[in-house]
Parts: C-alpha cells; structure tokens; sequence
C-alpha cells in the first residue's frame, strides 16, 4: 500500500508542477502590463515589484522565480489590491468555499446514493421515472440559472410568509448556506444518481447476489451488505473529484448569492487583470483537485484492494 501510494503521490506532483507551468505560460500570453492598474504605481514600487517577480528579466528566468516562490508557498502579492497577500486572500476566503462546497457534497452524495438505489429498487415503474426525469432537468440545467431562480423563489416565498424564512443572500448562520449548498450541489446529485442506479442494476444480476438469494438471506441484508455495499464503489470513485469540482466551482453561485468566498475573489482577479491572484488561486485549485483525487484513489485502495496491483 506505501509503494501505491507513493506512486500516486510522486504523479500528483508531476501534474501539479504541469498546471502550474501552464498558468505561467497562458498568463505571460495575456497582453498588457501585469502591473498596469488603474491606480498609478509610483516608480520605486514598480521597480521593487519588477525586482521581486524577474519582470524585468528574460521569460525563462521568470519562471525559475515563479517555481521558486510556489515550492516555499509564497504566490506573490496583489497586483489591484495595496499590499494584500495571495496566501491572505485564499487563507481569508477558502474556508467559506469550502464550508459551502461541503455542504453541497454532502446534499449530493446522500441524494446520489439514496435517489440512485431508489430508482433501481423501482426500475421502469413510477418512482424511477419521476426521478430519473429530475435527474435529467438536474444535469442539463446549469447552476446560474438554477440560482436565478432559487433565489426568485426565496423573494417570493419570503414575500408571501412575510417573514424571512431563509436569507436571500450573504454570509453567516445555517440559514444562509442552505439554498446555495443545494443549488452548488444539485447537478452532481444529479449525476451521482444515475451512476449508482446504473452500478446498482449491474449488482443485483450478478451471480454472488442470486448465491444470497439462494440461500435464503433477508432483503434488508442482501440490499445493504452486498448490493449497497457493492454498487457504491464507483461513486466512491468520482466522488473524489466531484468535491474538488464543487468546491472550486462555485464561482456563480457565490456571486448570485454575495457569498464572499474564494470563487468571487477569483473572477474579480479575472476582471481586474490580477495575475498573482489568478495564478496564485489556479494553482491552489489544480492542487486542491489533485489532491483530492488521489486521496480518493488511496482510499478506493483499502476499500478494494484489487486497485493496488494496477
């Protein structure tokens, strides 16, 4: 299992060492002065600023700097925002990402696996069929439009009880990470259900299934000890990167809901031409993501340890 999880370890490097040289190279393709702002940058702050990231060297030299910076942890400083650091802003702000994120993984890992195991216990008859078509509106609907009208329905709803059943927007209780944790998570409960129907389905026709069956074992005990247990798997594989991509990809429903997380900040660094920032955060991103992709993969090690031989 060590040498397994070296291996993958030692892989996870090599790509995140690949995402961020890529940023490097698309952000020195990007036009313009990186330092050029709306706010004038007096000529010593410039040349402090030139001296600390090679500005004023060859692209090469540049991006020995930049490597070194990212294996000691340091992403730089803001470019827009006065002497702000990048380790600041993704400190401040990821944890709310992530709350919310979490949120939305547990809402469709639950829903996933609950509504998957439903639909197959139920196949082609009614149960099946309003899910799966829910399923469908779920995945083809994107997350914008889901929070547009999310939060139209919260207007109204508050507007007819005359109270403030849950916030609208912002930041702070329970309440308001309910409605957006749903909406950030739908799709991907969307997605997960029709995985665990399709690797459900594939369980109960197997042959150690009918061998329960023939020896007469309970339902309830053949349904969670060998069907569940079993069919869960391959959930348990994309899950990994499912909390990656919805804890990094909560960019709009931060903005739709004013959650100040690090998605917001992200998109402002976009708009504002912040290339520490971009590349700071697009960086802990990738990092992030292949970081929970090979926890995940470990973790399939133990469930399963047929993966490890591979």
């Amino acid at each position: 299992m060590w040498r397994y999880t070296a291996k993958r370890l030692f892989q996870g490097i090599i790509t995140v060492w690949f995402i961020a040289t890529a940023t490097f190279i698309a952000m020195h393709l990007v036009p313009g002065d990186p330092l050029a702002s709306d706010k004038a940058v007096s000529p010593e702050i410039r040349a402090n600023l030139e001296a600390k990231y090679g500005l004023d060297k060859s692209g090469l030299e540049q991006y020995f700097i930049y490597l070194g910076n990212l294996a000691k942890g340091d992403f730089g400083i803001s470019f827009v925002q006065k002497n702000r650091l990048v380790n600041d802003i993704i400190r401040e702000h990821f944890p709310v990402s992530a709350t919310l994120g979490l949120l939305a993984v547990v809402f469709a890992g639950l829903g996933g696996v609950l509504w998957g195991a439903l639909t197959a216990l139920y196949r082609n008859r009614l149960p099946d069929v309003i899910i799966m078509f829910l399923v469908i509106l779920g995945i083809s609907v994107p997350s914008f439009v889901v929070a547009a009208i999310s939060q139209l329905g919260l207007v109204n709803l508050n507007t007819f009880l005359g109270v403030t059943l849950l916030p609208v927007g912002g930041w702070g209780s329970v309440a308001h990470m309910l409605v957006p944790s749903l909406v950030l998570g739908l799709s991907t409960m969307a997605y997960l259900t029709r995985l665990m129907r399709s690797s459900m389905l594939e369980i109960v026709n197997s042959d150690f299934v009918r061998t329960a069956k023939a020896k007469g074992l309970p339902p309830t005990r053949i349904f969670t000890k060998h069907q569940l247990r079993n069919a869960v798997l391959p959930v348990i594989t994309v899950l990994g990167p499912a909390i990656a991509a919805i804890t990094t990809g909560g960019f709009v429903v931060e903005l739709v809901f004013a959650i100040p997380g690090l998605g917001r900040y992200f998109v402002q660094a976009v708009q504002q031409l912040d290339y520490t920032v971009i590349m700071g955060t697009t960086v802990f991103y990738g990092a992030f993501l292949v970081f929970m992709v090979i926890a995940v993969d470990i973790i399939y090690g133990f469930v399963d340890p047929r993966v490890r031989l591979n």
